[in-house]
């Protein structure tokens, strides 16, 4: 049974669309697609922290907030008048306590003590190719702590083994349309290596 969402995140959502944060199509679409991350996160504990990388318009973040106020979400965005736009949407919908928004680059935040492998679940629609998105997410992540990623029909040769156990990252499958990697172990201090390197140098 589809989720019945809130109109004012709908509002926000639909905002974003109109400035051209969020990309091409009906705002339900890019919802729907969203709560494919919400199934892929249904096994996270309460007060379990997510972050969702390039973050945007805040999707999957927002929705993923939505359907679980129990869960710390974090919309990391590197770009200000992004990063602006979801604190405004998020004070709309008064998630203050429970959303906040990091303006900063990924690679920077993973070399971050406060936040270095301490993350339980990152997310990522459309952040980057798959190896750049393994590699700014692995850092923050804890062992056991999952990276849930879009992904195109018939893509999981995407994820090679060899490229990812670099990382401390295996495979877990996909679900319905998302692929779903855990830490399996602690991320090497090597990585992840300096801004820009991960997609001008990805490692597989």
């Amino acid at each position: 049974m589809a989720h019945v969402h809130s109109p004012v995140l709908l509002g926000v959502l639909e905002r974003a669309r109109r400035l051209g944060v969020l990309g091409p199509g009906p705002v339900d679409d890019h919802v729907t697609h969203a709560e494919r991350f919400v199934t892929a996160l249904a096994d996270l504990s309460p007060d379990s922290l997510v972050v969702d990388l390039g973050s945007g318009a805040g999707i999957p973040g927002l929705v993923v907030a939505e359907a679980r106020p129990d869960l710390r979400v974090t919309l990391l965005e590197s770009l200000e008048r992004r990063a602006a736009l979801l604190a405004e949407g998020i004070a709309e919908l008064g998630w203050a306590t429970r959303v906040s928004v990091l303006h900063d680059r990924a690679e920077d935040v993973g070399r971050d003590p406060d936040w270095r492998g301490r993350v339980d679940a990152v997310t990522a629609r459309s952040f980057g190719p798959p190896a750049t998105t393994a590699e700014c997410a692995a850092p923050l992540l804890r062992i056991g702590g999952l990276l849930v990623v879009s992904e195109p029909p018939g893509g999981s040769s995407r994820w090679p083994a060899e490229g990812l156990t670099a990382l401390g990252m295996v495979v877990a499958g996909a679900v319905g349309g998302v692929q779903v990697l855990r830490q399996a172990e602690a991320c090497p201090d090597d990585f992840p290596r300096r801004v820009g390197l991960p997609a001008k140098r990805p490692l597989f």
